[in-house]
């Protein structure tokens, strides 16, 4: 089921898709691929919405960069002074970010309006990025598709080809609220990941996988996640071909249990300290399931390259349950 949400000031209509499946009700958006809503049971089996979203289209133009629930690329997270190294060549990207290009660029995956088919339980977004968008090379194609499970569970699974060697980077970056309060700083968090990559000041890796054990980046046991986090831990197992289980985040309050399974080697923790009017410092918390922050530039992370002939893949899915 489709509703027109907005229209763009160039005219280009922007329209809401709504997804249903037991017990859970996912608004989508063709702007962006954004997760506009996400209801969810609490423990006495009242829906509530977990996601901060607007209302409406002019919130998402007036409030681009929180990124709220948005397909997130070509390349998620920062890569270090816009430029990278490509087959001996330089490639100088749009910086967004201070000197560092963030993702994708001044205008990434998240602000271009998708081509939405219905399939079996879900949706196809699709897109070409041509050459030289935000600074990439090659034409890429990608697409998105989401889908309920039979648990109610939100699976994304991402795909693109390409013409020229590239790289690419895709991810959701929904800020999950469980219990609908405003303040998911009272939430607990468990990591399967054994160690993070540390920043510079400007959140760029320094190359080092250091080891969580003794640090604040140990969430190895459940624990409050608290403020101050907008980091990238390095999943136990890497890239694995099947979507395996790497976080849960709870609200005691309402009993929503998220489980966060992925194919990718790395996720962001962004416990969205910045946030600003009309949503509050700390609202909601990003889990973005990645590759890790600046791989261009880092050969010794797993590898982002996708040349003619590669298909590049990637699955993260959105479990929820009670205590």
């Amino acid at each position: 089921m489709s509703e027109l949400f907005g229209t763009l000031s160039d005219g280009t209509p922007v329209h809401r898709w709504t997804l249903e499946r037991a017990g859970v009700r996912v608004g989508v958006l063709s702007y962006g691929g954004i997760v506009q809503s996400l209801e969810v049971p609490d423990r006495h089996g009242v829906a509530g919405n977990v996601v901060l979203g607007f209302a409406d289209l002019d919130g998402y133009l007036r409030h681009p960069e929180p990124y709220l629930g948005a397909l997130v690329g070509r390349y998620a997270n920062r890569i270090a002074g816009g430029r990278f190294p490509l087959d001996g060549e330089v490639y100088a990207l749009e910086p967004n970010n201070g000197p560092n290009s963030l993702h994708g660029g001044v205008r990434g995956f998240d602000k271009r309006v998708w081509e939405v088919t219905p399939v079996a339980h879900g949706l196809r977004l699709s897109r070409v990025s041509p050459h030289g968008e935000e600074g990439f090379p090659g034409r890429l194609e990608v697409t998105a598709t989401y889908t309920l499970d039979a648990s109610g569970a939100l699976r994304l699974g991402y795909e693109a080809v390409t013409d020229a060697p590239t790289v690419v980077n895709l991810t959701n970056h929904s800020y999950f609220d469980l219990g609908g309060s405003g303040d998911a700083g009272g939430h607990t968090l468990r990591l399967a990941a054994s160690r993070y990559t540390p920043v510079d000041t400007d959140l760029i890796p320094t190359g080092e996988l250091a080891e969580v054990s003794g640090t604040r980046f140990d969430f190895r046991a459940a624990r409050t996640v608290g403020a101050g986090y907008d980091h990238n831990v390095v999943l136990d197992g890497g890239v694995t071909h099947e979507a395996r289980a790497v976080a849960e985040l709870y609200d005691p309050a309402s009993g929503r249990l998220l489980t966060v399974s992925t194919t990718e080697p790395g996720l962001q923790v962004y416990t969205a300290d910045h946030l600003t009017d009309p949503f509050a410092p700390g609202a909601g918390i990003a889990l973005e399931t990645q590759h890790f922050p600046d791989s261009p530039n880092r050969p010794e992370f797993p590898g982002t390259v996708l040349r003619p002939g590669e298909v590049y893949r990637s699955e993260t899915v959105y479990g929820f349950t009670t205590r």
